[in-house]
């Protein structure tokens, strides 16, 4: 029965440990994470982000940011073994050691005497003659009777001396942590320790195994399905429209897997109506596009229903649940885009070039989604080259105040940016009819777009000319560049150019100059990108480089490069002098050749002109350069 007593008392303790063991250094990286992670800053001081909400570090919104699912079990789950800990704790019994003089109230070294008094006197309190108490009889047989032997009896004392205890050497005494119940091997109780051991030891870890196998084998690497890819593969065609690039995005697995729900049909169906307009539906045959529109798949038409959403800021319409799956849409967009970008630039031709016309679709979509602007403003109407998107992600501004604003010559954000700071506020105030408050406004987010410059360079890797290669022709670059590390973007400009000076012949004070001239530019705000491609054909070139924002609407920058290429010789050196057959490279191009640089300003356009797909087939620019901007 003690045996069966001081298990029950361990099981506490093991239930205990088993949870410490995932749970405590589970919480310590999350709160690792907590601290380590910076304290969200707002980007935009306007008075519009203010009033969102989306900053306020209200007590409400710090108990809903915290009330997840992950949060609030960690929290019963730490209550729970505070309980454990309070149970363990006053249930605990000490492991008492054997003091004879100490339970018969004396202190070491007493005479004989004083032994015998004292046992007479605790006789006649515990003895079972005296005190009918089964505990009393107990205390006195196992403690008051062995303490007196211990110091009167000379075998006795001379166990306790050398083992500590009158009887002698003492057997070690060992419990298991498992409820009493399950340590009876007879009957179901056996049966019920054996699947718990069948269950936690083998089923639960083939179960995690399984779970986690199935799961990684429908990822990438970044956290995107597979299915995702091979439908992105798929549709992603070379004349397709940057208008149609949302067809393809929305037929991502992910959001097939989004839950279509009945009670969804009718929000749904007010969301319909007041994005109607940005869904390409033909107006002469409204009704058989609408039954056309709602006979896709469900996930479909959610799916692009609440991307819509986003794009018209119509998301206040939502109700609680599509307004969850709309959050969870936008958390996954920004990887999907990434992989749907991939799909647009990897090499499908025995050139092994990639497809501009879709890039910059994905490109635009991304600064749609992100600067929430409905993609029928990039139609180019009304004199605006741009279309009217680049001012609706200003705060405040609407189509109404941008035709203001034409009259006074100011189509384009670049216009409204080249003015003076007493000029545009005055226009803002004037013109647009803006308050100061929402004038002050504007120049902050101003502030906050990106304004680039491109310098072009382009070169033959150990050659004085840029002479053909007969086995490739049309080849495209891509590289990203991000603005946000400064550290990194140091570190990979110090080398290459270091590399490239070595390469060169240059002397070590040459090459530390030019490393050190490099950084000041980095940290300045430049950003280095080199690439590397093969050279077409021999002939004179006009190529494009595009230098596109994934953010911001209107930073984009196009730069026009215009290169001749050397006839090879046999000895694969130049065949003319270099003044006559060197690279040239200028910013524009001469106006005898406008004609040709023209086709490539058909993407800005192809919003409203999407017949003309098939015009990017026949560009003849034999590559092109893009980088997208963080």
């Amino acid at each position: 029965m003690g045996a069966s007593e001081e298990n029950s008392d361990l099981f506490p303790i093991f239930v205990l440990t088993i949870m410490a063991l995932p749970l405590v250094p589970y919480t310590l990286v999350k709160m690792l994470s907590i601290f380590s992670k910076k304290a969200m800053t707002i980007h935009c001081q306007c008075s519009v982000c203010s009033r969102s909400g989306k900053y306020r570090k209200s007590i409400f919104r710090r108990i809903s940011n915290f009330s997840t699912c992950s949060n609030l079990t960690l929290v019963l789950l730490w209550i729970v073994m505070g309980v454990l800990i309070y149970y363990i704790k006053h249930t605990s019994h000490e492991v008492k050691v054997f003091e004879p003089f100490s339970i018969l109230g004396l202190e070491a070294g007493a005479s004989d005497s004083d032994i015998k008094k004292a046992y007479r006197r605790l006789s006649i309190q515990y003895h079972p003659d005296k005190n009918p108490d089964p505990e009393a009889h107990d205390y006195f047989v196992e403690y008051i009777s062995k303490a007196y032997q211990a110091l009167t009896d000379p075998v006795s004392r001379e166990n306790f001396e050398k083992y500590g205890h009158p009887d002698g050497r003492q057997g070690l005494q060992m419990g298991i942590a498992l409820p009493p119940f399950l340590l009876n091997i007879d009957g179901a109780s056996g049966g019920i320790l054996l699947l718990g051991i069948v269950g936690v030891c083998i089923l639960l870890p083939l179960v995690l195994a399984v779970i986690y196998l199935s799961r990684s084998a429908k990822y990438t690497g970044n956290y995107v399905m597979h299915q995702t890819l091979s439908a992105y593969y798929y549709f992603m065609k070379p004349s397709l429209a940057p208008s149609k690039v949302l067809d393809v995005f929305i037929k991502a697995a992910e959001f097939m897997e989004i839950p279509v729900r009945r009670s969804d049909e009718e929000p749904l169906q007010k969301l319909f109506v007041l994005v109607r307009s940005e869904l390409n539906l033909d107006l002469k045959n409204i009704r058989q596009e609408q039954a056309k529109f709602w006979k896709q798949h469900p996930a479909l038409v959610k799916a692009e229903l609440l991307i819509q959403a986003q794009l018209t800021r119509e998301s206040e319409a939502l109700t609680p649940a599509l307004l969850r799956d709309f959050r969870h849409m936008l958390e996954l967009s920004p990887r999907l885009l990434e992989e749907l970008m991939k799909m647009a630039l990897i090499p499908r031709t025995a050139q092994g070039h990639g497809w501009l016309r879709p890039a910059i679709g994905v490109v635009e979509l991304s600064q749609n989604i992100i600067q929430a602007v409905p993609l029928s403003a990039r139609r180019v109407a009304g004199g605006y080259s741009e279309g009217v998107a680049p001012f609706l992600q200003l705060p405040h501004f609407s189509e109404a105040i941008v035709k203001k604003m034409a009259r006074k010559k100011v189509r384009t954000l670049q216009d409204l940016c080249d003015m003076t700071l007493e000029d545009r506020v005055e226009l803002l105030t004037q013109v647009a009819g803006l308050s100061p408050t929402e004038t002050k406004d504007v120049e902050m987010v101003l502030e906050l777009m990106p304004s680039l410059t491109v310098d072009i360079t382009c070169e033959t890797e150990g050659e004085e000319g840029i002479q053909e290669d007969p086995v490739s022709n049309d080849v495209w670059v891509s590289q990203k560049v991000s603005f946000m590390d400064e550290a990194v973007s140091i570190a990979a400009a110090s080398k290459a150019i270091q590399e490239l000076k070595e390469g060169s012949g240059a002397s070590l004070k040459e090459t530390n100059a030019a490393v050190r001239e490099a950084v000041e530019r980095v940290k300045s705000g430049s950003r280095l990108v080199m690439s590397k491609f093969q050279a077409p054909a021999e002939g004179n070139y006009n190529l494009t480089a595009f230098c596109l924002c994934d953010s911001w609407i209107g930073c984009d920058k196009k730069t026009n490069l215009k290169i001749k290429i050397l006839k090879r010789s046999r000895a694969g050196t130049r065949t003319v002098p270099l003044s006559e057959e060197g690279a040239v490279t200028e910013e524009g191009i001469e106006e005898e050749e406008q004609e040709e640089e023209d086709e490539y300003d058909d993407y800005e356009s192809e919003y409203s002109e999407d017949e003309e797909d098939e015009k990017d087939s026949k560009r003849n620019g034999p590559g092109a350069e893009r980088s997208d901007n963080d």
